[in-house]
């Protein structure tokens, strides 16, 4: 099993920044490609962006392609999603999760693994 948890969340406006992390526990972390997905209500968790168990690799949603940066810190257990140049439609509880396998996936079904969540909420 693997155990994670989201921080970070909170209140912006349009055009700021904020850094989100997850602590991961119970599995050796450098063994997980880890993935950021999103989600609001009545809608699916979307992917966000994913990051290669080296953090080599790195993958982007189109929609916050540029504007977003993941990274993760294999010796402190944590990923990290940098939201830049907020908008209003980033609005969503921002979930990080990973798979059994350990790989990059961009579908929410392909996840084992999920966090709680942490609320971003960008006032226009």
């Amino acid at each position: 099993q693997v155990q994670l948890a989201e921080s970070g969340g909170g209140l912006v406006q349009a055009g700021g920044s904020l850094r989100l992390s997850c602590a991961a526990s119970g599995r050796t972390f450098s063994n997980y490609a880890m993935g950021w997905f999103r989600q609001t209500p009545g809608k699916e968790r979307d992917f966000v962006a994913a990051i290669s168990r080296s953090g080599d690799y790195t993958y982007y949603g189109d929609s916050v392609a540029g504007r977003f940066t993941i990274s993760r810190d294999n010796a402190k257990s944590t990923v990290d999603l940098q939201l830049n140049n907020l908008k209003p439609e980033d609005t969503a509880v921002y979930y990080c999760a990973t798979n059994r396998l350990g790989v990059v996936r961009r579908e929410s079904a392909a996840m084992d693994y999920w966090g709680k969540g942490t609320l971003v909420t960008v006032s226009s």
